[in-house]
């Protein structure tokens, strides 16, 4: 045969594919949800404390995110088990106006216990947003183009790291945080009212079921429970709830594995499903990268570094993760496995370093020290960069025939519960190991070094996960 009837395997498209003419608005849409969802949590972030000072409520003040994070979860799922009819240009709609309305009622809150119930309102709405960015990618881009599509929705985080805390500082700066919400409610009725003219309808074959609401109420009880677990002083108590969080979880699976409505796509509770490996990398990945949280207070306190400045620091992990997306978008198949597994290891590899580069007492800010807890920092976000979009990508191949939307939306449910159950052991480790007792410099050494050292663990066994999983299926020719 001539050599040039020969079709090599082609590589990747490249991300301005996303921006040509016939995917231009679909990607504007999608990745907006997505991007509106990412700034909004760092301008939250940003602008608690003014919210506190202003309205009182301090000791409300983690379930700000608590609250967004489950309801979330909630809104994530009903994309999977919407009702027959209700297409996913609708869910779009409906989310953004969720997201709206949300905004509003934080933008007019007399009391923190109404901004809870804003935040709570726009985490349905988030959920629902960024569940759509990875269920319609089928529908609006060709299979070539679905790993690059989820390059780019990794890419709107790293860009949300830098906004969303200079947008939040700005507002807070003139106290003026009232507005920063309000500013998110026409931009939302925008969103909603663009969706069913820029998104197809999203209508295609799927397997409906009752909702789960066990699973779901289980799910996010745990959440709840191990956030509480966090945060309270009391060791005996800490470890009663931890333990009731377990217990909430194990019985979630144990429900979903014989159940009729289910929350996860068939046979993903079976650890032997190729589909169940790539959500445990995700979560796995998801919760070591989530001890990022006390980077600026350990940068603050052992090594003398700024606010300012340590927010920045720990932006250049977001940073890493968007590099990496870009670096690795157009590896396919055996290639794009390997980098999965060299991901895991290089996230595993990073914050296991930062035990003996974060964790140093170093109140004069030595430059060696501190940059190389920064390339370490940097290299936390690289690692789980390189393999996501790849791992987004596995689970559109690997989903059951007529079950997209819900394997779909379970990655948007991997990634809250991986921030959130990331987030509480984060909180149960470094107050068990001295953050609070005794506190002060020989509190936050003691505790650096048992986060550094425990939360590496999970995406260490990300690794032995990763090396198991099966080729991506070839484009079409």
């Amino acid at each position: 045969m001539p050599e040039s009837v020969v079709t090599p395997k082609e590589a990747a498209p490249r991300l301005s594919s996303l921006f040509s003419r016939a995917y231009l608005f679909g990607t504007l849409m999608l990745g907006g949800g997505i991007m509106l969802h990412a700034v909004e949590t760092y301008i939250t972030a940003t602008l608690m404390p003014s919210i506190v000072r202003d309205i009182g409520g301090l000791p409300l003040f983690a379930w700000a995110t608590t609250i967004y994070v489950a309801a979330s979860v909630l809104g994530s799922t009903f994309v999977a088990v919407r009702p027959d009819g209700v297409t996913l240009n609708r869910c779009y709609v409906f989310g953004a106006a969720l997201f709206g309305i949300g905004s509003l009622v934080c933008a007019i809150a007399p009391t923190m216990e109404t901004v809870l119930v804003g935040r709570a309102i726009q985490g349905l709405g988030a959920g629902f947003l960024v569940a759509l960015g990875y269920a319609f990618i089928r529908f609006v881009y060709p299979e070539p183009l679905w790993s690059t599509a989820s390059t780019l929705y990794a890419a709107a985080w790293g860009i949300a790291t830098f906004l969303g805390p200079t947008i939040g500082g700005v507002f807070a700066a003139g106290s003026a945080w009232r507005e920063a919400f309000a500013l998110l409610v026409p931009l939302s009725i925008l969103m909603a009212l663009a969706a069913p003219r820029l998104l197809p309808s999203g209508e295609g074959e799927r397997v409906t079921t009752r909702t789960p609401f066990g699973q779901i109420l289980l799910l996010v009880t745990s959440v709840i429970v191990l956030s509480l677990a966090s945060s309270v002083g009391e060791p005996a108590l800490r470890g009663v709830l931890a333990v009731a969080a377990v217990l909430g979880v194990t019985a979630a699976i144990a429900i979903e594995r014989h159940a009729e409505a289910r929350l996860l796509p068939a046979g993903t509770i079976r650890l032997a499903s190729p589909l169940a490996r790539v959500y445990l990398i995700m979560l796995m990945l998801l919760v070591t990268v989530c001890s990022d949280i006390y980077i600026p207070y350990f940068l603050q306190v052992l090594h003398g570094v700024t606010p300012l400045v340590s927010g920045y620091l720990v932006a250049l992990l977001a940073l890493g993760w968007t590099a990496a997306a870009f670096a690795t978008a157009r590896l396919r198949d055996r290639s794009a496995n390997r980098v999965i597994v060299a991901g895991a290891a290089v996230e595993a590899l990073a914050t296991a370093l930062l035990v003996f580069t974060l964790a140093r007492h170093n109140p004069e800010g030595g430059l060696l020290l501190l940059a190389s807890a920064t390339v370490f920092i940097f290299l936390m976000g690289f690692g789980i960069g390189m393999g996501w979009a790849h791992l987004v990508t596995h689970v559109l191949h690997l989903a059951p025939a007529g079950e997209t939307d819900k394997a779909s939306a379970a990655i948007t449910t991997m990634q809250a519960l991986g921030a959130a159950f990331g987030a509480a052991l984060a909180g149960i480790i470094v107050n068990s190991t001295g953050l609070v007792d005794p506190g002060g410099t020989a509190g936050a050494l003691t505790a650096a070094h048992w986060l550094y050292a425990l939360l590496a663990v999970p995406a260490a066994l990300a690794i032995l996960l990763a090396v198991r999983l099966p080729n991506e299926r070839p484009a079409p020719d």
